[in-house]
């Protein structure tokens, strides 16, 4: 293959199992409002075509999340782990555990981080209609502090059909970030409609980073570019919500909306927003962005 154009890595924070949209009823309906492609969002893919998935848009990274509700393992830890395995300097796990049972939950984190290179806890409140700040979540910081990994949490409304309450970055993550300052906190999908929170509670708390998953980057929120090209250029990371929305086309945009343009994000902000502050904080693994996409 020839070798890859990119001048810097480009690292998805918030990527999710192919397939998804088939296997999550409320999923299925934001993928439909979303105009998601089913042939990418319903259908399941191996390692090899994920992969090419990537190539193809120049991806270097991916963080790819188990999936877990009340009573229900959707996506398991060990299903996520066929992918990292495959391909692990490529695709990292995220792990989800259940709430409900906190001791099995602590157990499980650790298992699949010092076991199988897993480099963060993800939690959807809505599914469980707990936010953050819930006592269900405090020993699941603890061990992520202990072992040095991110908790990985969705902010904004709800686009699946379910309260929206558990998403306000104020009062919920700015109350975690307060009593665990040493957890380090990514905040998916921007946060609307409460961007400006997000954006204060990332500005607030040097641990609190916002990533962009399930915004196509035309439609990014004025108060996360305005964060992102002055105070926040080191607390912001690009992310998808794949399947939801696919690598190639939110990298395009992001070359045609926010690269070069009037609104956009300046220069010196872009390398670490598309990877570079990704591979710092999950201290993920570099890459030789001039060999070959293959060799990877």
């Amino acid at each position: 293959m020839a070798p890859r154009s990119a001048s810097y890595p480009i690292v998805d924070v918030w990527a999710n199992p192919p397939g998804l949209g088939a296997a999550i009823p409320e999923v299925a309906r934001l993928f439909s409002y979303s105009h998601s492609d089913p042939e990418v969002a319903d259908k399941k893919r191996s390692p090899e075509e994920v992969i090419a998935l990537m190539d193809e848009a120049g991806v270097t990274h991916i963080c790819m999340s188990a999936w877990s509700r009340p009573g229900k393992m959707i996506f398991s830890n060990e299903e996520v782990a066929v992918y990292t395995r495959a391909y692990p300097n490529r695709i990292f796990g995220l792990a989800a555990v259940d709430l409900h049972n906190p001791v099995e939950a602590v157990k499980e984190l650790d298992h699949y981080v010092r076991k199988e290179g897993f480099v963060g806890l993800r939690v959807v409140p809505w599914l469980w209609n707990m936010p953050p700040s819930d006592p269900h979540y405090w020993p699941l910081f603890v061990k992520c502090i202990e072992l040095d990994v991110p908790f990985f949490t969705q902010v904004g409304h709800t686009g699946p059909a379910c309260p929206s309450e558990v998403g306000r970055p104020i009062p919920y993550i700015d109350t975690i970030a307060l009593k665990f300052p040493d957890l380090k906190i990514i905040m998916g999908h921007i946060g609307y409609p409460w961007a400006a929170e997000t954006t204060a509670v990332a500005w607030k708390h040097k641990n609190a980073y916002i990533d962009t998953s399930a915004w196509s980057p035309k439609y990014y929120a004025p108060e996360f570019i305005t964060f992102a090209n002055t105070t926040g250029k080191d607390n912001v990371m690009f992310g998808t919500n794949f399947p939801q929305l696919g690598w190639k086309d939110c990298v395009d945009k992001v070359n045609s909306h926010l690269v070069g343009t009037k609104g956009g994000l300046r220069d010196n902000v872009l390398e670490g927003f598309m990877g570079g502050n990704a591979l710092r904080v999950l201290n993920l693994p570099a890459v030789d962005l001039a060999a070959p996409k293959s060799n990877l």
